[in-house]
């Protein structure tokens, strides 16, 4: 089979027809949500699925903000989700730097010791960091969460090994030129690693802004809250109303959706250029 001059073997087409079928199959339960929020919550289960309200509800999205605080807790996620992002940027690059890059005894054997924590859930030490934060006052304090999230073993893994991959003379040419290692981490290292970066932006991003466990345990008052908590809010209050719970749930997704779109470039390249890639 030619198209367009070009040779369309069978394996092409399905590989294609796999790929396409498998999009499929994952964003069902997105479309099925987005539909679900513009119907009656009598209508939301009914069979065959209607993908397409013929009376679309869009009083579930001006409902939503009135049952719950919903902008509050919206806020405090975008609170901690930026705050988290940023620290972990600069934590993670900083770390990174010195072990690529620098020289110092046992670089190597601390290097492993701290990623081999990437191996431990967080489920085995929850509760020894539990009584740390309450020893220290912070219970019921977003500063908790912050803490316990801006480092991580991941993030100077996936730093170190784009790092790596840039070349050590370049570094030390800049010490030649009189530049100290402070200097060649914000001028040099920085500005090259806008992949890493952005990679790891997605993935702080995401976990955080999804986190649910940890919210849960560190903030009972309600104005501390999350907005994954104040899902499971909206579900325990109003376990009928099906429609107001996607219309939020769709909500809730939009900033991920920006985030990933706005860098899903500089994420394929991140991924492909640290060593991650399959």
């Amino acid at each position: 089979m030619r198209i367009a001059g070009r040779k369309v073997t069978v394996k092409t087409v399905l590989l294609y027809v796999i790929v396409i079928t498998v999009t499929v199959v994952m964003l069902m339960p997105f479309a099925w949500m987005l539909s679900a929020s513009l119907k009656l919550s009598r209508d939301v289960f009914a069979f065959p699925i209607e993908w397409i309200p013929s009376q679309p509800q869009w009083q579930n999205y001006v409902d939503i903000w009135t049952k719950i605080p919903l902008a509050l807790f919206i806020y405090n996620t975008s609170k901690l989700t930026i705050i988290v992002t940023l620290l972990q940027l600069l934590t993670s690059s900083f770390a990174a730097y010195a072990f690529a890059k620098l020289n110092f005894p046992y670089k190597n054997t601390l290097f492993l010791s701290y990623i081999a924590t990437i191996a431990m859930p967080w489920q085995v030490y929850m509760v020894p960091q539990f009584l740390l934060m309450r020893e220290f006052g912070l219970n019921n304090t977003h500063l908790a969460l912050i803490c316990l999230q801006a480092f991580t073993a991941f993030g100077v893994f996936l730093m170190r090994q784009f790092y790596m991959s840039i070349p050590t003379e370049l570094c030390e040419a800049a010490r030649i030129d009189g530049m100290n290692e402070y200097q060649i981490w914000a001028r040099i290292m920085l500005p090259l690693s806008k992949p890493a970066l952005s990679t790891l932006t997605i993935f702080t991003f995401v976990s955080t802004w999804n986190d649910f466990l940890g919210p849960m345990i560190y903030l009972t008052k309600t104005e501390l809250k999350t907005v994954q908590i104040g899902l499971r809010m909206f579900i325990s209050q109003y376990s009928a109303e099906y429609g107001l719970i996607m219309a939020a749930s769709v909500v809730a997704l939009v900033p991920v959706l920006i985030v990933f779109l706005a860098l899903q470039r500089f994420f394929v390249e991140g991924i492909a250029s640290t060593g991650l890639k399959g």
